[in-house]
């Protein structure tokens, strides 16, 4: 399975971005998609993850309400749109997939290769 994420840039305070992620491969491997995120001197962490029907979808505590995840079977593509964003949202955000999506929220296996965000004034 091969992820690539896009989407990242410049955003001032309160701006929106939204991310996308583009799987090829074996994607019949995998079901659950989500996305983590790696602020400068700071450990990776999740962010967010949905389920292949999108029935299941978690958030961070620190992004609900703020971020929407999103996917298209059709289309092989997920999406992170985020709204409302902070300085503290700045980092490097990956594009992650496995199965189940409860893996997906604790240790998936495929890592896309990140994008930069970065929320300032």
């Amino acid at each position: 399975v091969q992820l690539q994420a896009f989407g990242g840039g410049l955003v001032q305070p309160g701006g929106s971005l939204r991310l996308s992620c583009v799987a090829s491969g074996s994607i019949f491997s995998i079901n659950a998609m989500g996305w983590y995120r790696q602020a400068p001197g700071k450990e990776r962490e999740f962010v967010a993850a949905i389920s292949m029907g999108g029935g299941s979808i978690t958030y961070a505590n620190n992004v609900k309400g703020r971020f929407t995840i999103s996917r298209d079977n059709a289309k092989n593509m997920g999406y992170l749109q985020m709204n409302s964003l902070k300085p503290e949202d700045t980092a490097v955000y990956y594009c992650v997939a496995d199965s189940p999506v409860t893996v997906v929220r604790t240790s998936p296996a495929y890592w896309g290769q990140g994008t930069q965000v970065t929320v300032s004034s």
